[in-house]
């Protein structure tokens, strides 16, 4: 796969997703997004990619924000069809069947802390910095950010830093539940691929279907989110990779999972 803005990579049943864009501190513009959302519909698809890990070039930024110099002289019109476009990007992300980690090195402001949201969990180098400092440029969060961080952390928190447009740094993401994990910056990488090899190791429907049922049930009452878990809990039970993991549990062996 070939883009312009963006570098795909595949190892061990996960593809890392690198944004190219250093020389700005990879932001966000039309163009990359357009990119990022086909590279998700391109995975989605890839039957030898089980897990998706999104990160971003150099060692100072993972995503500084949405491109600044192409949002400044947008219409309300074309500011609300950026957003639009975002938000289409990011959603897709957020619904694909197989897990997303956001490795993050560096800047995730505006739209980078979004994108970083929008994947399934978070680990960051401890130079990473965090926030959404849209109000201090006249906008509001566009790509999910008012929607996803009070989700995330509380809305408590999520308007103290939406209101103020206050960075903040790794430690203190992890202490408000926004990452859960820190690293030094050389070791982020490979505690994302440890990670995801973990992932990969597992039953890939039951790992999707876990996904599905949080995602699904986030959105329901306790009710509604049980029903969904019974659901999937029932369809496992379909599963060549159920008899397989439950034999193996009883004769005391790793588990060859197969479908996928």
């Amino acid at each position: 796969m070939g883009y312009e803005n963006l570098i795909v990579d595949k190892s061990e049943r996960t593809a890392i997703v690198t944004i190219n864009r250093p020389k700005v501190l990879n932001a966000l513009n039309k163009d990359t997004l357009v990119e990022m959302l086909e590279v998700v519909q391109v995975l989605e698809q890839d039957n030898e990619v089980d897990v998706v890990v999104i990160t971003g070039a150099g060692d100072r930024a993972f995503v500084a924000g949405a491109d600044i110099a192409y949002m400044q002289n947008l219409s309300a019109m074309e500011g609300r069809a950026f957003g639009i476009l975002g938000n289409r990007v990011f959603r897709s992300i957020e619904q694909m069947s197989k897990p997303v980690i956001a490795a993050v090195n560096g800047f995730a402001l505006g739209g980078g802390c979004e994108l970083a949201m929008c994947c399934d969990f978070r680990l960051a180098s401890n130079n990473a910095r965090f926030g959404q400092p849209e109000v201090g440029l006249g906008i509001t969060p566009g790509f999910g950010g008012t929607q996803r961080l009070p989700r995330l952390v509380g809305p408590g928190m999520a308007k103290q830093l939406l209101f103020t447009g206050q960075t903040i740094d790794a430690e203190e993401a992890l202490r408000i539940g926004l990452v859960n994990m820190v690293t030094e910056p050389e070791a982020l990488m490979d505690q994302v691929m440890s990670i995801a090899k973990k992932i990969c190791q597992q039953a890939q429907l039951a790992v999707r279907l876990c996904k599905s049922a949080v995602n699904e049930g986030m959105q329901s009452d306790i009710d509604r989110g049980i029903t969904i878990e019974a659901d999937a809990f029932g369809l496992c039970f379909s599963t060549q990779d159920q008899k397989e993991g439950m034999q193996a549990f009883i004769e005391k062996r790793k588990p060859q999972f197969t479908v996928r």
